[in-house]
C-alpha cells in the first residue's frame, strides 16, 4: 500500500547524464531553479536530499570567525595553548 507522501515516477537520463524530476515532484517538495541538492550512491540506488540553502546568523558569526582565523595564520598572528587551555577555548565555541 502506497502512503500519501510516496510518489513513484519513471524519469530516464539524457546523454550528459541530467535526469528530470518529475513536476508531480517538484510542485510537492517545492524544488525550483538553483534548489541545493545532496547527492549519494547506495548500491545501484541514487539518492537525491533536497538543501536548505538559507544562511543563519551563526553560520555567518562562524565564517567570520574562520576568515579572521585563516588571516591570523597567513599573518604569523595566533596563539599557542596547552591541551588544557585549548579545550577551555573551545567549550566557548
Amino acid at each position: 500500500m502506497q502512503k500519501d507522501n510516496e510518489t513513484i515516477e519513471l524519469t530516464k537520463a539524457s546523454s550528459k547524464g541530467q535526469i528530470v524530476i518529475p513536476v508531480s515532484i517538484r510542485k510537492r517538495l517545492d524544488i525550483k531553479e538553483g534548489s541545493m541538492f545532496g547527492v549519494a550512491a547506495i548500491k545501484d540506488m541514487i539518492v537525491l536530499k533536497k538543501l536548505d540553502i538559507r544562511m543563519k546568523p551563526e553560520d555567518l558569526k562562524a565564517l567570520k570567525l574562520i576568515e579572521e582565523a585563516w588571516e591570523d595564520m597567513e599573518t604569523g598572528r595566533y596563539k599557542t595553548y596547552s591541551k588544557k587551555a585549548f579545550f577551555e577555548e573551545l567549550k566557548k565555541w
